[in-house]
């Protein structure tokens, strides 16, 4: 858990992409941080779901990068473990940001075919879970095919003054209600390329506003 008054790193302490040098407030929390924990979380996961095939859902864009490093040490596990887990990669779109506002209406784009999901063990992959309300949406939209398990990864849950009570089932981090970039989580299809989760400043949002 991050704390609201965690004063986070200073970007000198890291190397970044020199073009979002002036962009960025803080980072918040660095790669190696982030590749330790998703080591554990995979660990978590193969305690908990080893022994099956499982469809790993991974939500684009921003979960992209925690969903191949995550499947890639709960691979590195099976191999080395009795429990040897099965898994397939799908893929699912959301839209629910404008700028750094969440909108009302959500959109789900791709994963045409979740009638495959019906009698599956699901694992979705997901980078951030702030409210609550966009993966409420996207499970009730697996449930009604009947998988035989859902179970919810994100690699940060964010503190809102709005929570809908809802939680994954495993997650990195809990951090405040902030907007954070890296680590394929975007603003406006930026930042993607920055390896650390840093906090994005007024001037960065500023000059990549759509």
């Amino acid at each position: 858990m991050i704390s609201d008054n965690w004063p986070g790193y200073s970007l000198d302490l890291f190397t970044y992409p020199q073009h979002y040098y002036g962009d960025l407030e803080y980072v918040l929390i660095p790669h190696g941080i982030i590749v330790d924990r998703t080591e554990r979380l995979a660990k978590d996961i193969m305690q908990d779901i080893g022994d099956n095939d499982i469809v790993v859902l991974c939500v684009l864009k921003g979960g992209y990068k925690f969903c191949a490093d995550l499947v890639e040490h709960i691979k590195n596990l099976s191999r080395n473990s009795e429990r040897f887990i099965s898994m397939k990669v799908d893929f699912v779109r959301l839209k629910s940001y404008h700028n750094d506002q969440s909108m009302q209406d959500m959109q789900i784009i791709g994963g045409d075919d979740l009638s495959k999901l019906t009698g599956k063990n699901v694992l979705i992959v997901e980078d951030i879970v702030g409210t609550g309300r966009t993966m409420k949406v996207l499970l009730n939209n697996i449930e009604k095919y009947k998988p035989k398990m859902i179970k919810v990864a994100s690699l940060l849950v964010k503190r809102t003054s709005r929570p809908d009570g809802y939680r994954p089932d495993y997650y990195g981090f809990e951090i405040p209600d902030l907007f954070v970039v890296g680590y394929a989580l975007d603003y406006n299809e930026h930042f993607r390329d920055l390896n650390h989760i840093c906090v994005i400043n007024d001037h960065g949002k500023a000059k990549y506003r759509v």
